[in-house]
């Protein structure tokens, strides 16, 4: 591949364009947001140097110019759409701030499907990236822990909502591709569980159901979960 490094490197440490040559025509920004656009309307697979040229109206060799790698222009998209995110004024309650963080980027994997797919540490320190990392510790700037610990609760707290999000993302792919409604799917497959379930051969199973027979509130579930990783680090103000 042109311009492949032979050794690991940082894109952010990389000049703008390398090469000589006029001014160039085009800049990150540009060829993230393409790529973005690409992504956003057809999923990440459809996502290639070739085609983000073709999107910029420019050769594909000339942007390897730009972007070395595919996976620099990856990092790039992830820190294109890591600027999404809103950077307010903490409100002094770390909890409230993190569960609006955690909302934040629930709703930021969904308006950009294939995100979830591209979440890494190795894309945790892009501008953008570090932006939102530095405001996350400004508004742990209350809870008396360490850096470490409030780095870990930033890590724990992305990793759930990216698990979440990308079981949402596969459920509603799955329902798209099937025949038939996800109500009809869940009555069928809720009328052979009950049928299961009512044969004795579960009865712990039967206990739970007894205890709480659904339907699952989902959005309910999301944000049980986000409260279950800030319990871990500290109790909720009353």
């Amino acid at each position: 591949m042109a311009g492949r490094a032979a050794e690991p490197e940082v894109i952010w440490a990389r000049p703008e364009r390398t090469g000589r040559g006029p001014k160039p025509a085009y800049s990150r920004a540009d060829i993230a947001a393409a790529a973005v656009r690409i992504a956003d309307a057809e999923g990440l697979d459809a996502v290639s140097m070739r085609r983000v040229a073709a999107e910029l109206g420019c050769g594909t060799m000339s942007l390897y110019n730009y972007v070395p790698r595919k996976e620099d222009l990856h990092e790039l998209m992830v820190d294109a759409v890591s600027g999404e995110h809103e950077l307010w004024e903490p409100s002094g309650d770390w909890r409230a701030d993190m569960v609006r963080v955690g909302r934040q980027t629930r709703a930021l994997m969904h308006r950009h499907p294939w995100l979830p797919r591209l979440m890494s540490p190795v894309h945790g320190f892009s501008p953008n990236a570090l932006r939102y990392l530095e405001h996350c510790l400004a508004c742990l700037d209350p809870l008396d822990m360490t850096y470490g610990m409030k780095m870990q609760l930033i890590g724990m707290l992305n990793g759930v909502v990216t698990t979440y999000v990308a079981n949402e993302l596969a459920t509603a792919e799955r329902t798209r591709s099937l025949p038939w409604s996800q109500e009809q799917e869940h009555a069928v497959r809720a009328a052979y569980l009950g049928s299961q379930v009512a044969s004795g051969a579960y009865p712990r199973m039967a206990a739970a159901f007894a205890e709480d027979p659904g339907p699952i509130d989902l959005e309910a579930v999301f944000e049980l979960a986000l409260a279950r990783v800030l319990d871990a680090f500290g109790p909720k103000h009353t």
